[in-house]
């Protein structure tokens, strides 16, 4: 409690600084704008009359000199008078001085004045006193953590029956790190976070939007999970193959070469489920399809095959038909295209005294592919709780994560 109080203030504080901040930035900034508004009104108004007073200042000069002159001519010598006077009577002739230029009325003249409406205080308190509040208890907390091969899958629930959620903001960090990361936005409940460090402790923490709100709720009490389980990896090296840097992702490229593309180890303990995911290539939507492409998992590696449609292998095609030992199945799953998911789960079925005297060893195996399965027993000859995982495309463009 105490902790969270004071990470509470921290919040607090930092937050309505930052307001401050920002809010004398905003009124500065408009200030600024008005007095540039009233210095551009000033200076387009006053050009005209300034224009207009030389104009006028101009013409009295011009009248005053041109009487002096004719003052002159007339109380001077005789003898020059006559020359004066006709010099005069010329420019008199040439000047206007009964021309003047048009001075506005008062009414069009531009007075300035500021208009400052008192309520934007009242509006400004009202929504700051409505601002930010104080929750005892998120709407949302952390459930559970699932560890996976290189990777936990997180699960979270809604605590609080009131709150009706839109969304929900999952994060997560190192826990040397200082900053937490998105790692996941959506509807869902649960998600499985991958590229995790074995042996590593990790920090969650989720929030969630209710529906028709843009704000999102305080974060869920942060909790750490971590992932025993080493990543899937595939086996460096096959030609036919392009790994990416965490070699989770395989790609078929365009060489000539085929085969079955293993498991670095076999890293698929029974009683967890495998995943593999048809993710886009960015060469096409996905390879073209043949009968001899697989997915699936083997009791060992076995070279020079181009499929997993072998002994001691259970795998599904790309068109969906399930093989056991190298025998389709009657039942059928829906084709693999981009985008789709294709999970094994398997469990040890406890055998009676006198099967294991016979050596057998069966798992009961459970293929899932776009909300359809099928189950099935597999029988071996022999006891096997680890499975290596492979896959063999024809034809370049498949690309399959596995996880």
């Amino acid at each position: 409690i105490r902790e969270s109080a004071t990470l509470t203030r921290d919040v607090l504080e930092q937050h309505f600084n930052d307001l401050k901040g920002t809010l004398k930035k905003l009124l500065d900034e408009r200030l600024m704008s008005l007095l540039q508004e009233v210095d551009a009104i000033e200076q387009e108004s006053i050009k005209p009359l300034d224009e207009c007073q030389k104009l006028i200042e101009h013409g009295v000069s011009t009248a005053d000199d041109l009487l002096r002159e004719g003052e002159s001519a007339v109380h001077g010598d005789v003898g020059q008078q006559n020359e004066k006077l006709c010099s005069f009577t010329k420019k008199a002739l040439h000047i206007q001085l009964d021309s003047l230029p048009e001075v506005p009325s008062l009414v069009d003249v531009p007075c300035l004045s500021a208009q400052l409406d008192d309520c934007l205080l009242t509006i400004l308190k009202n929504q700051i006193f409505r601002h930010g509040t104080v929750a005892s208890r998120p709407p949302v907390q952390l459930e559970e953590f699932v560890e996976k091969p290189g990777g936990i899958l997180v699960r979270w629930c809604k605590v609080d029956d009131d709150f009706i959620p839109q969304d929900y903001r999952l994060q997560y960090r190192k826990s040397t790190a200082s900053h937490f990361e998105d790692v996941y936005v959506g509807s869902e409940t649960e998600f499985i976070v991958l590229h995790i460090d074995p042996n590593v402790d990790y920090q969650f923490r989720v929030c969630a939007r209710g529906d028709g709100r843009q704000e999102w709720s305080p974060w869920s009490i942060p909790q750490i999970g971590c992932t025993t389980l080493v990543p899937h990896e595939w086996t460096a090296g096959l030609e036919g193959y392009s790994l990416s840097s965490r070699r989770n992702i395989a790609l078929r490229n365009d060489s000539q070469s085929c085969g079955v593309l293993y498991s670095k180890a076999p890293t698929y303990f029974c009683g967890q489920t495998l995943t593999f995911r048809q993710v886009f290539s960015g060469i096409e939507t996905v390879g073209q399809p043949d009968r001899r492409d697989s997915l699936g998992v083997c009791v060992e590696q076995q070279n020079g095959y181009d499929s997993l449609q072998r002994d001691k292998a259970v795998c599904i095609s790309t068109n969906g038909a399930v093989f056991v030992n190298g025998k389709e199945m009657t039942n059928q799953l829906p084709a693999v295209t981009s985008g789709s998911t294709v999970t094994f789960d398997m469990e040890v079925v406890q055998l009676g005294p006198s099967s294991s005297e016979g050596g057998n060893f069966k798992l009961r195996v459970t293929i899932s592919s776009n909300n359809r399965e099928v189950v099935f027993d597999w029988v071996l000859d022999q006891c096997c709780v680890s499975l290596y995982f492979g896959c063999s495309f024809s034809y370049p463009g498949w690309k399959v994560l596995v996880f």
